[in-house]
């Protein structure tokens, strides 16, 4: 297929980045995760380090949305929006996969663009959360709990859709069937595609 994008929606500790990262590898072409931060930032005039902050709180700000003037969107939504806008320019422009960052959402009037959502059984994230993202906390089975929640609360007030809502991608599967067979998994989808288009 040509012009492509795969879309990456993912929970905490499920692989998704790194089922990104290889499909990207194997696929040739580029991939986006923090690299949108960066564009993001040229877009809004923010600093790369206040996008990260938001980020990683992953939660919608209310209070400081409450202060903002009738004219000026709320800091939250102009950064959505900055990230919006530059996941369509690169998606406009080259095949790639992205991770995250509402871009199945973002992309979802795109033709040739496969949304995917990634999970796996909570002990199977927490022990690669431990593991392979070396995260130490004292209670991680919350821990990762807590970063789904955050992740799903971005997600539907932005979108006013529903996280991980299966209806709202063309693929959802299992991560602990190994990151090798998911990455095979898409790439089959990809190019099994009827005339190598989705819609």
């Amino acid at each position: 297929m040509n012009d492509f994008v795969i879309a990456i929606a993912r929970e905490f500790g499920s692989g998704g980045r790194i089922v990104g990262e290889l499909l990207a590898q194997e696929l040739k072409v580029p991939f986006y995760d923090k690299e949108l931060v960066s564009l993001a930032a040229k877009e809004s005039g923010f600093a790369e380090e206040f996008i990260q902050e938001m980020e990683q709180k992953r939660r919608i700000d209310f209070l400081n949305n409450m202060y903002m003037t009738s004219q000026e969107l709320p800091l939250s939504e102009q950064v959505f929006l900055a990230q919006s806008k530059a996941i369509q320019e690169i998606a406009k422009n080259q095949s790639c996969v992205i991770v995250g960052r509402c871009a199945d959402y973002v992309l979802r009037d795109k033709k040739n663009c496969i949304r995917v959502f990634i999970h796996a059984p909570l002990e199977l994230r927490i022990k690669r959360v431990k593991e392979e993202y070396h995260i130490n906390k004292l209670n991680l089975h919350e821990y990762v709990k807590k970063e789904d929640k955050n992740r799903g609360t971005y997600y539907n007030y932005f979108t006013q859709e529903k996280w991980g809502d299966v209806q709202n991608y063309h693929l959802t599967i299992d991560s602990s069937v190994g990151i090798p067979i998911v990455v095979d998994v898409i790439k089959t989808l990809l190019t099994a595609l009827p005339g190598g288009v989705v819609k």
